[in-house]
């Protein structure tokens, strides 16, 4: 095998991907449960699936450069136009040999390996940092062959680049399913592990040699990607809403909402406590009047509040629109109420006095600008697809990881 091919030296790509794929399933199996079991679990795969997907390398034609030019001793022997009369040996004449630097972008390590398509005979070059190396020697002078030369080596480069970048690009799609599967089997298996633990009634000491954080390792490849952080308490099982009734409360709210924008007589002269109260009634019908307002709530007072065999699973929060600022001082209002990891709200904002399209206008600028605001969340059912409903993952304002959906819902109530 000649130590200059390309796409060729350490075997098939496929081979490459599934030991990608087990380096990344070994750093999970390695961490601590308590950081598994802490940690955001959407941060830590968006980390993962940062760190381990793969960046196909695309050239930059256009910077390309004569590297070096040096006169060398060529073997001519071989050349049946000379007149040579013993050719079993080497025959030596001044030459010069031309390195020709073509930069690229992307993962360089990728020229190693061989696509699931390929040739029987693959370009050859070398790969020094970002940069690939084509060097020509010759004796003879003539410049538009090795141009030529140059031209076919750069198009057969560039033809195996397009099959490599199809099969990372599969690579990278399955990656996310992966990376998300695995988490969650992972934290299903952990989790598991303490109900089994805590199923026995024995005490459980802590040992005094487990860590309580997780060290960032390092990364000497990429040292951008670093794991997301954790603080050093102890992971403890915390009652969540499933997303299913989470979205039937949202479903529950945005009707009784509409009702109110259809009857302009019976709400346009009610207070938000009035208002709130409807929401009550409603909610409770469903729930076995176990939805409250104005109820005591970790930091201050909230204006919805479900509460299920003395848990919270739901807070909301409602408020007449009185601009950006107010919105987000009604954030902070509601993340003070928060206490509990995966905590699922919502803000019910009742416009009317201004331009209602104007409302909707502000409303996401003004949540994203909030310090807690981590990224946008997504909805599942298809009667809460709406343009007056803004759905958000922020965090609560001690820990990153503790992280809670929001959900604004803006209604025009008739003045």
């Amino acid at each position: 095998m000649r130590p200059d091919l390309l796409f060729y030296g350490k075997g098939n790509l496929c081979d490459f991907f599934e030991h990608r794929k087990l380096e990344l399933k070994r750093e999970v199996e390695g961490l601590d449960s308590n950081y598994i079991l802490t940690v955001s679990e959407e941060d830590f795969c968006q980390y993962l699936i940062t760190k381990y997907s793969l960046r196909s390398p695309e050239i930059h034609e256009d910077k390309t450069y004569v590297y070096d030019q040096k006169e060398v001793d060529v073997d001519v022997s071989k050349d049946p136009m000379r007149a040579i009369f013993y050719r079993k040996e080497p025959f030596y004449i001044k030459g010069v040999q031309i390195t020709v630097a073509v930069p690229f972008e992307g993962d360089g390590e990728l020229f190693q390996y061989r696509p699931s398509t390929y040739t029987s005979n693959p370009p050859r070059g070398e790969i020094r940092g970002q940069e690939i190396f084509l060097i020509y020697t010759t004796a003879n002078y003539d410049a538009e062959k090795l141009k030529h030369t140059y031209s076919g080596d750069l198009n057969e480069i560039k033809r195996y680049l397009g099959w490599v970048k199809r099969d990372v690009n599969n690579f990278n799609k399955e990656l996310e399913f992966f990376v998300r599967q695995f988490v969650a089997q992972r934290k299903k298996k952990l989790l598991a592990d303490i109900g089994l633990v805590s199923s026995l009634g024995i005490p459980i000491k802590r040992r005094e040699d487990m860590p309580t954080t997780y060290t960032i390792p390092s990364i000497r490849k990429k040292p951008k990607f670093e794991p997301p952080r954790v603080s050093g308490e102890t992971f403890k099982p915390e009652p969540t809403l499933a997303l299913e009734e989470y979205e039937n409360i949202l479903e529950m709210v945005y009707n009784m909402a509409l009702i109110m924008e259809r009857s302009p007589r019976t709400f346009s002269k009610l207070k938000e406590e009035e208002i709130r109260d409807h929401f009550l009634m409603m909610l409770n019908a469903h729930y076995e009047g176990q939805a409250t307002g104005e109820t005591f709530n970790y930091g201050g007072k909230t204006d919805i509040l479900i509460r299920v065999e003395g848990k919270n699973v739901f807070i909301a929060e409602c408020k007449f629109w009185k601009g950006e600022k107010k919105l987000v001082e009604a954030i902070d209002q509601l993340l003070g109420y928060t206490s509990w990891r995966d905590t699922k709200t919502a803000i019910l904002l009742f416009n009317k006095n201004q331009d209602f399209s104007l409302v909707l206008a502000k409303i996401d600028p003004a949540v994203k600008s909030h310090y807690c605001y981590k990224r946008d969340w997504n909805l599942k059912s298809n009667k809460l697809k709406s343009e007056t409903i803004f759905s958000y993952v922020l965090h609560q304002p001690e820990d990153i990881n503790r992280e809670v959906i929001l959900t604004t819902m803006a209604f025009n109530v008739p003045k």
